[in-house]
């Protein structure tokens, strides 16, 4: 199926109806790296897989990208839908396998969705539909958490961060680490909605894939990398950045 499937929370309307504001992104972060990425490439069709509520797609889209959006998530997609600048993306519902021939000038996976891909068959698969919906001449463009850089041993309870939703009011969030093995963590996400006192708990798992993994599959997928970044900026790739921004061709 080349799919991750609707993660847990994703499928919660009391934390999708959030997503937005727990996931914002500050200036020079992933809507600016992927837009800069695509003027520099030449792109004007754009595939992204894994878009959720299309808080990438519809920036990109809002620059005047031609978008398409991928998402196996019901509940994501509508949220995507009524959004400003939903009406000028083509929206998908599904993973990998309901992406097509496309024909995209660039692909690309935000918001660490790669790493959802746990299983080495589903990754695969995944790769091979971004492969088939791209031009000969295209790129694919996704980040992953850098395992060198260990970032799940400063996911605690100490580690709480307070949003502001504008409808929901004050929200508590903190990750909590169940088991890590074989570059998979398992963890749980913890939101906690200060104006009702609801507390919502959400498991999943994630894969960190090692620098050399990511080259031999993505070999194995036709792909090639170009650019390996370490963080937002640019910077190269190093034990202690806390990305694997990969661009491959």
């Amino acid at each position: 199926m080349g799919t991750w499937g609707v993660i847990p929370e994703f499928d919660d309307p009391r934390l999708v109806a959030v997503y937005e504001t727990i996931n914002a992104y500050g200036p020079g972060e992933q809507p600016d790296f992927y837009e800069r990425l695509a003027r520099e490439i030449g792109a004007r069709r754009i595939v992204d897989l894994g878009c959720g509520t299309g808080l990438i797609t519809r920036a990109l889209a809002e620059r005047d990208f031609e978008m398409i959006g991928v998402e196996p998530s019901a509940l994501m997609l509508a949220v995507a839908r009524r959004q400003p600048f939903g009406d000028r993306v083509d929206w998908i519902e599904g993973g990998a396998d309901a992406l097509g021939a496309e024909r995209a000038d660039l692909a690309i996976m935000t918001g660490h969705v790669a790493q959802f891909f746990v299983a080495d068959d589903d990754w695969r698969r995944a790769l091979l539909a971004l492969r088939g919906a791209m031009r000969s001449r295209g790129a694919l463009a996704f980040e992953t958490r850098n395992p060198l850089a260990r970032a799940w041993e400063r996911w605690t309870r100490a580690d709480a961060v307070t949003v502001r939703d504008p409808i929901a009011g004050e929200i508590e969030t903190w990750t909590e680490v169940d088991i890590v093995a074989d570059g998979v963590v398992s963890f749980t996400n913890h939101y906690r909605f200060l104006a009702t006192g609801v507390d919502v708990v959400s498991p999943a798992r994630l894969r960190f894939r090692t620098e050399d993994e990511l080259r031999a599959t993505l070999a194995a997928a036709g792909f090639a990398i170009a650019h390996l970044y370490g963080d937002w900026d640019g910077r190269p790739a190093t034990a202690t950045t806390p990305e694997l921004i990969v661009v491959a061709s």
